[in-house]
């Protein structure tokens, strides 16, 4: 399959000239240019908690296009479908870090995890004040019994957001770290691939499945998930992940939900509307108000077909924090009730 690049040694970093070039919000650290940090709307860290995560490339925007105003102030970008070394993401802790603290997040992936908490040890060995945050929030990788050992998936834009804008705001880290694990503790993802994403490494596609069926559960590097269906209409499908969703996460008549609609790469916005669309008449159907949705391709997997739906049952708070401005290359205009 074909790919346009230089080479594929070259793929990151002329991926990242090219983002820094075509905004300004932000720049290539000095500490070290795999690392993006703010160029404008820069917090002062000695009365602000700073934020950043580290993660592989070949899934944007995430999470470069997240750093800016009112959200991220640095992202560690690895190699493609690698989780960074624990030195260059304590680099990027050193790149943004000040009195008032810095929160690393980790979204639950075994070489994010292992590097992450490296790098905060080394941090700390340093006197660094530092904290990190778990994130995780795919039903179909583990029971719910067991959800601290769930996969990170597209929800986990809802801390990045909402934890953003707070820390904006003047939140100190213990209520950042507080109000991060309750935006965790109610968040539920599922996915649905249609057809492969093609590494950029092999030019290959990452996993095979027949036209008529689709795969729920999935995850981001075509990791296992709840397992294949045949391939219907998308109400049919919705409503399957749906009543999965609701069933991992319950929401009482009346309730209201924040709702993500995430395309994986590969899939058209009418597609993503239309997915849209049926959530939104599920969710009427049960007397749950879906407020302030975004819809769009954020969490990628290249070309990957198939989208996955994150349901956030929010506080007021979350709500205030989740429509707050942001100014980031990537991050969408929020809209507000």
């Amino acid at each position: 399959m074909k790919k346009v690049c230089n080479t594929v040694e070259s793929m990151v970093d002329d991926m990242l000239d090219g983002y820094v070039w075509a905004f300004p919000h932000v720049k290539r650290s000095d500490y070290d240019n795999r690392i993006i940090v703010r160029n404008t709307c820069v917090k002062d860290a000695d009365t602000h908690v700073s934020l950043l995560i580290g993660n592989g490339s070949g899934h944007e925007p995430i999470a470069m296009g997240f750093v800016g105003g009112g959200m991220l102030d640095a992202n560690v970008v690895g190699d493609i479908f690698t989780a960074p070394s624990a030195d260059l993401i304590l680099d990027g802790i050193k790149a943004v870090c000040g009195r008032a603290g810095t929160i690393l997040l980790i979204s639950q992936h075994s070489g994010d995890v292992i590097n992450g908490r490296a790098a905060i040890m080394l941090a700390r060995e340093q006197n660094i004040a530092v904290e990190y945050l778990l994130m995780y929030d795919d039903i179909a990788s583990a029971p719910k019994h067991d959800a601290h050992h769930r996969r990170g998936g597209a929800g986990t834009l809802f801390i990045y957001k909402i934890l953003g804008q707070a820390s904006e705001q003047g939140q100190g880290i213990h209520d950042l770290l507080k109000l991060g694990e309750n935006i965790r503790d109610n968040t539920v993802t599922l996915s649905a691939a249609l057809q492969p994403g093609v590494s950029p490494l092999t030019a290959k596609p990452m996993f095979t499945l027949p036209d008529d069926e689709v795969f729920l559960g999935m995850g981001v590097h075509g990791e296992p998930g709840a397992g294949r269906l045949k391939m219907c209409g998308a109400e049919q499908l919705v409503a399957e992940m749906m009543q999965r969703l609701l069933a991992d996460h319950p929401i009482a008549s009346g309730g209201r939900v924040l709702v993500i609609v995430n395309g994986m790469g590969g899939t058209t916005m009418m597609e993503l509307l239309i997915v849209w669309r049926q959530v939104h008449l599920y969710l009427k159907h049960k007397n749950i108000t879906a407020i302030n949705p975004i819809i769009g391709s954020y969490v990628t997997t290249q070309q990957m077909g198939g989208f996955s739906i994150s349901l956030l049952e929010p506080t007021d708070e979350m709500i205030r924090l989740w429509t707050a401005d942001s100014d980031t290359p990537y991050f969408p205009k929020i809209p507000k009730d």
